[in-house]
This record gives C-alpha cells, sequence and structure tokens, in this order.
C-alpha cells in the first residue's frame, strides 16, 4: 500500500515537473497535494511498517510528538491545498477569460505558501498543550498512530483548554475556511455549468473538476466519520482514520490519472 502511494504521488510530481504541458495552476496544486499525500502517509505508515518488523510497539516522547505534530500539520495542509484547488476551478470556469491574469505565477506561489505555513503553524498551541500533559490513564495509545483524539482519551491532566482550542480552532480553521470556501467555490460552479446551453458544454466545464470533486468528498466523508463518532467507540474511529491516512493518499493519484486525459497523454509520451 505505502509503496503504491509512494509510486503514483511521486509519478505525478515527475510528470508536472518535466511536462510543459502541465506547467499550469492547476497541476501545480495537484503536484503540492501529491507531496503532502507522500508525507503524510511516510509518518503514519512508516511507524506501521516498522512496529510491525520489529515486532515492539513501544514509541519515544520526542518520536511521539513529531508524529503528532507531523500528522495534524499535514492534515490542516491537505485541507488547505484543496480549498485553493477549488478556488482555481471556479476561476477556470466561472472566469475562464481572466484564468491566466488572475492564477499567475505569483498568484499560486502565495497560495501555496499560506497553505504550507497554516498547517506547519496551526499545530504548534496543540503541540505546546500536548507537551504540558503530565498524567495519562494509561501507557497506551488505542490508535495506529499519535493522533490528537485518543491521546485526549487517556489523559488524567486537566485538558479543559485543549478541548477549548480543539473546538474552536477546528470550527474556523477546518470548517469556516476550508470547508466554506470550497463549498461556495462549487456553488458558483454549478450555476455557472447550469447556464451553459450545450450539453457538450456542460459535459466539458464538469469534468474539468470532477477529479478535485471526487477527492473532496472522499476526504470529507472520512473526516466526518472519524471525528463525529462518539468517543466510546473508536475501533471504527481507528478505522476511518487509517482509511484516510493510508487509503486516501493512494487513490488520489489514480482519481486525478484515471479521470484526466493531461496526465494519462503526459505519462504515456515519457514511455515513448
Amino acid at each position: 500500500m505505502y509503496i503504491i502511494t509512494l509510486g503514483g504521488n511521486m509519478t505525478i510530481c515527475i510528470l508536472v515537473i518535466l511536462d510543459h504541458h502541465l506547467h499550469t495552476p492547476m497541476y501545480f496544486f495537484l503536484a503540492n497535494l501529491s507531496i503532502v499525500d507522500i508525507s503524510s502517509s511516510t509518518v503514519t505508515l512508516h511507524r506501521i511498517l516498522g512496529n510491525f518488523i520489529t515486532q515492539d510497539n513501544t514509541v519515544g516522547i520526542f518520536a511521539f510528538m513529531m508524529q503528532c505534530y507531523f500528522f495534524g500539520s499535514l492534515s490542516g495542509h491537505e485541507l488547505f491545498i484543496l480549498t485553493a484547488m477549488g478556488f482555481d476551478r471556479y476561476v477556470a470556469i466561472c472566469k475562464p477569460l481572466k484564468y491566466y491574469l488572475i492564477m499567475n505565477y505569483r498568484t499560486c506561489g502565495m497560495l501555496a505558501v499560506f497553505c504550507w505555513s497554516v498547517g506547519f503553524i496551526q499545530i504548534i498551541p496543540y503541540s505546546v498543550l500536548l507537551a504540558k500533559i503530565s498524567c495519562f490513564s494509561t501507557n497506551e495509545i488505542n490508535h495506529f498512530c499519535c493522533d490528537l483524539i485518543p491521546i485526549m482519551e487517556i489523559a488524567c491532566s486537566d485538558i479543559s483548554t485543549l478541548k477549548t482550542l480543539t473546538f474552536i480552532q477546528g470550527i474556523i480553521l477546518f470548517i469556516i475556511i476550508p470547508f466554506c470556501f470550497t463549498l461556495i467555490s462549487y456553488v458558483f460552479i454549478i450555476i455557472t455549468i447550469l447556464k451553459i446551453s450545450s450539453n457538450s458544454g456542460r459535459h466539458k466545464a464538469f469534468y474539468t473538476c470532477s477529479s478535485h470533486l471526487t477527492v473532496i468528498i472522499l476526504l470529507y466523508m472520512t473526516l466526518i466519520l472519524q471525528y463525529v463518532i462518539p468517543s466510546n467507540r473508536l475501533g471504527p474511529t481507528k478505522l476511518f482514520s487509517l482509511f484516510n491516512a493510508a487509503i486516501v493518499p493512494m487513490l488520489n493519484p489514480i482519481i486525478y490519472s484515471l479521470k484526466n486525459k493531461d496526465v494519462k497523454s503526459s505519462f504515456r509520451r515519457r514511455l515513448r
């Protein structure tokens, strides 16, 4: 699974770098998404593979904090990069004549820097508060990796501040900004598509954003199933978390390559 994830996403990155036909804003953000998928799957799956090989499930405090930090930051970055991709699709469909004027190199670079910066900065308060937890009910985490929610479940110290931060920051950074912006983008996209008179025109417009929409639905469904389920049912939560951390990064390059003529054409050109 990890090899498939690594190979698929690295292929996307290499194609975007080498093929000048893919030097567009859409594929620039797709390459960023592939980097996130490679990083997030490495952060989680390397520990699982290591534990399986060595039969040692222990983790040191430094590795514990590092995995928490990178797992949380990369999860946040993925949501924001998908939001940027939604904005790119909005401009491409709703303002096609101004597309390259709006989505120029400067805009794309600023969006990418913003997404990466927010992803790495937003997790710092969590890391600080986690480091202050001094008492746990058990030294076993009922999860396949060091994630925030399972750790909060076994904390004996006062974590009211951490819970409040999780709620407020979750609402602002993971619902209001990424979800609402993506939803607004697609509302305008759908309205614009419905105004197109020809069936072929509507089909072409929908085709340009179908891959991104598929990934968005897949990701948000797993996040909702993962974090809305009550805390006393960690078994299903672990399953959805594993799906989100391992299966989604593996499926992303498959979805984009199977539903994208440009990527398939670029791959054929590289094979010649």
